[in-house]
């Protein structure tokens, strides 16, 4: 569960939609795809068209998964950091109304330029 009081750092590494397409499918909505996604070793984050859609496996079969649905009609402002030359972490932070705020810390390649392009144009 994302937790809003914490500001809750999520580490990931971006991998293909299509790698989580079997989780989040049964919640996506009429029109609604997959733009990026990414994983922790259990967790995982997939943002959408519409909302970004955070997994967190449970218990020790992981059976037991705790989805949490944030829509980017309730973000009200973000804040990126790209990488640097020896620090290659990106770090996306999103400002929900009545909510708090949530940061993401992306490894590896991601291209964080391009997802904040496409939250801008869900949120603008």
């Amino acid at each position: 569960m994302i937790d809003f009081e914490n500001n809750g750092v999520f580490k990931l590494s971006p991998v293909e939609a299509e790698s989580q397409m079997g989780r989040v499918a049964p919640l996506l909505i009429e029109g609604e795809h997959i733009v990026a996604a990414f994983k922790a070793i259990r967790d995982s984050v997939v943002f959408t068209n519409k909302r970004v859609i955070a997994m967190n496996v449970q218990g020790i079969t992981g059976k037991k998964v705790d989805y949490t649905s944030l829509p980017y009609s309730k973000v009200q402002a973000y804040s990126v950091e790209t990488a640097g030359t020896f620090d290659l972490d990106c770090e996306l932070d999103l400002f929900f109304s009545a909510l708090g705020h949530v940061r993401f810390e992306l490894r590896g390649g991601c291209d964080i330029r391009a997802l904040c392009r496409a939250i801008s144009e869900y949120i603008l």
